[in-house]
């Protein structure tokens, strides 16, 4: 049996979860604070949803910190695992935002009442630049690490959330018209539902170990069937050890058994290169019969 890891250095984020979550709470106190006074239900529902982000860039960081924990006896990978959940629970926290807005907006529907759109402006632009600023610190990771995404389509969210507020107050300003504030609430809502979809489905699917979207696994089988010397392939599972690193386990098959660590070697470069896999496990059977190998059972890859 052959276990080789590839590990790359991650980009230090501590940081940026610091000053996103500093920068965050002094605006959702600022936001919730007018909100209530101008009696506006956007600036509140965008300083509930701001909270919400607190929270989701609390558990992000969370997840990012233990990620870095050593492993240890009991838990051999270590919390990598936790990057999977923090992902997880901010689409579940997001869509619980969701629900709580889209509430309370339908009951002002039938009874809008007055708003002060100058303040409800003034605020909401502050927004859009909190907001934007703390999108811009995770703006290079969200394509490598799931967990970073989560944080980075949070704040991108709220910059253009914070932009259609805006809009409302000043369409409120030069109209009167009160059901404006309500139905941006629901935009609101519809955008972030919109948004968050695609964070709780992929989340959900690594929390259940399945393989990654960035694997074709029908690939990954192909080419290990092709090694050298290989006859057959089974017992292959793809799965992510955190919302950063892929791992794989696989029985090959291989009667003449020469030369097997530059077989290893290959497999495991190439499984890095080719599909960012860093954490690879292959056992090589001379024959399925003569290891009596049980997990090469129909039904299994």
């Amino acid at each position: 049996m052959h276990q080789c890891a590839h590990h790359s250095p991650s980009d230090n984020y501590g940081w940026a979860f610091a000053l996103g979550v500093v920068l965050n709470v002094v605006f959702v106190v600022v936001e919730a604070g007018y909100g209530w006074w101008a009696d506006s239900l956007a600036l509140l529902a965008d300083a509930g949803h701001n909270l919400s982000d607190v929270l989701g860039l609390l558990m992000a960081w969370g997840g990012y910190a233990l990620a870095k924990v050593a492993p240890s006896p009991q838990r051999t990978y270590g919390w990598r695992g936790s990057t999977i959940l923090a992902a997880l629970f901010n689409a579940l926290l997001l869509m619980v935002a969701v629900g709580g807005i889209a509430w309370e907006a339908i009951g002002r529907l039938s009874s809008p009442t007055e708003v002060a759109a100058p303040v409800v402006i003034v605020v909401a632009m502050i927004g859009v630049v909190i907001n934007t600023g703390t999108a811009l610190l995770f703006l290079r990771g969200r394509k490598h690490d799931l967990n970073i995404r989560g944080a980075f389509l949070h704040m991108a969210a709220d910059a253009l959330l914070s932009v259609g507020v805006a809009i409302a107050g000043l369409v409120i300003l030069w109209t009167h018209l009160l059901w404006v504030d309500p139905v941006t609430s629901l935009v609101i809502a519809a955008v972030i539902l919109f948004g968050t979809w695609g964070l709780l489905k992929e989340s959900l699917q690594l929390a259940m170990q399945a393989v990654p979207p960035s694997v074709n696994i029908d690939e990954v089988y192909a080419f290990l069937a092709r090694l050298p010397g290989v006859t057959e392939v089974h017992d292959l599972h793809v799965w992510a050890m955190s919302t950063t690193e892929i791992a794989l386990t696989a029985h090959l098959v291989r009667p003449e058994m020469n030369n097997d660590d530059a077989l290893l070697q290959q497999a495991s470069q190439r499984l890095h290169d080719d599909f960012d896999i860093s954490h690879t496990t292959i056992q090589i059977e001379r024959s399925v019969d003569d290891a009596n190998c049980g997990q090469s059972a129909d039904g299994t890859l």
